[in-house]
């Protein structure tokens, strides 16, 4: 298939561009936003050995894209033992998280920048055999270099904004040559279906990959230990906080602080310290995990450290998941508690995860809060009903996830 103007243009485009990738990426070093030990890979250099055999190149974008694809990687390792995997994500958080949550042997690197050269790089490298693109990653040169490359391309939870469907209608010849370029798609709703055939696509069944994941794991000895400093007061949970959500979660609290304690696991954990210094300005006494305090007797716990929710979920009576109480963050995951049997609370800001909070509101596995108030109420609920939108919610995400993973099967059917 010929290549169109428009994708001509966008590969030009990049490739003059290229020229000054290093410069920029440094600047993005300076605001954390890069790791600076591994520009390499960004430019497709990287630095780890590409091993015999077979290799299969997953890529999510961030921490919510690429964790969502553990659960394929598990299928995966255990029905292709032979294969390599190798994960790819764009973010310093994701790559943090990814360390503590791969399986032995599973590699990551930074996704290359979407450049002629770096693509070409990077795939001359590795060789995939089979390439998945996890949501609405749609970069050009890679896709259509890992296909004119020789290998599968999959696109898995593909996802379509609206306003990204408009965009890509006008360059209809440059969507057909980048859509039909996948040899499987499976779309995250029917909405994402309808847009992504509109343009090109085939598209073979639904698979959401949010759904099909395991429990959050946690240590056991930390689990232990931090249940007998806890006792026997209940726990009310604070996940994944931004700016301006602790003072609304703190706020709501506070008719609960005689009874109950509130751990507050901050989204970035370099908050840490200034998330404790406000709740000790608002007379909350307050413990740190990286201080190397236990919760013990503080009103306020703040768990400013990764990869640990799974710990909390288990010791939380009932969990807040925050980044939906302010505009423009999207919301986070409220699957996590659900696997968990714990139940939830969120916000009414929730675009990332809009059909699956509609779906959890449906079956009553989940209460909205739309501000501060309407937070304080729902922390106080009952306990019948507290324990009603657990049950409801555990049950809510084992149906959907076994749904999920029969759609992963027909990308292991695939795999070499």
């Amino acid at each position: 298939m010929t290549s169109s103007p428009a994708l001509a243009a966008y590969r030009g485009l990049t490739g003059a561009l290229e020229g000054v990738a290093p410069l920029l990426l440094r600047r993005r070093v300076k605001i954390g936003k890069e790791d600076p030990g591994r520009l390499n890979e960004r430019l497709g250099h990287p630095v780890l050995p590409r091993p015999p055999g077979p290799l299969i190149w997953l890529h999510g974008a961030s921490v919510g894209e690429s964790l969502s694809l553990l659960a394929l990687i598990e299928r995966l390792r255990a029905e292709r033992p032979a294969t390599t995997l190798l994960i790819t994500s764009g973010t310093v958080t994701s790559a943090q998280l990814l360390a503590k949550r791969l399986p032995d042997g599973v590699l990551h690197q930074f996704a290359p920048i979407d450049a002629p050269g770096a693509c070409r790089r990077f795939l001359a490298h590795w060789r995939p055999d089979m390439v998945v693109f996890a949501e609405s990653e749609f970069w050009p040169n890679l896709i259509l270099g890992a296909k004119a490359a020789g290998a599968q391309v999959v696109l898995v939870s593909g996802k379509m904004s609206q306003a990204s469907h408009q965009g890509w209608t006008r360059w209809p010849g440059a969507a057909r040559r980048l859509f039909a370029a996948y040899d499987l798609i499976l779309a995250q709703d029917s909405r994402s279906a309808s847009r992504i055939e509109s343009l090109g696509g085939r598209v073979a069944g639904l698979a959401d990959l949010k759904f099909g994941a395991g429990p959050l794991p946690a240590d056991a000895s930390a689990l232990a230990e931090a249940r007998a400093a806890l006792g026997e007061t209940p726990v009310v949970l604070a996940a994944s906080t931004h700016p301006g959500e602790d003072e609304i979660v703190l706020a709501a609290f506070q008719g609960l602080r005689s009874t109950q304690r509130l751990i507050i696991i901050p989204r970035h954990p370099d908050r840490g310290p200034d998330i404790a210094a406000l709740a000790r300005a608002k007379g909350y006494s307050v413990a740190r995990r990286t201080a190397g305090e236990t919760p013990g007797a503080a009103e306020v716990y703040v768990a400013d450290t990764l990869g640990e929710l799974g710990l909390w979920f288990r010791l939380a009576r009932l969990s807040i998941v925050c980044g939906s109480f302010k505009a423009g963050i999207g919301g986070h995951n409220p699957l996590e508690p659900a696997r968990l049997g714990c139940a939830a609370i969120s916000g009414t800001h929730v675009a990332n995860w809009q059909g699956v909070f509609a779906d959890l509101d449906d079956a009553g596995a989940v209460v909205l809060a739309a501000d501060g108030d309407a937070l304080a109420r729902a922390l106080a609920m009952p306990d019948d009903a507290r324990a009603r939108l657990a049950r409801n919610a555990l049950a809510f995400a084992a149906t959907r996830d076994a749904e999920a993973l029969a759609g992963l099967s027909r990308i292991v059917e695939m795999a070499p």
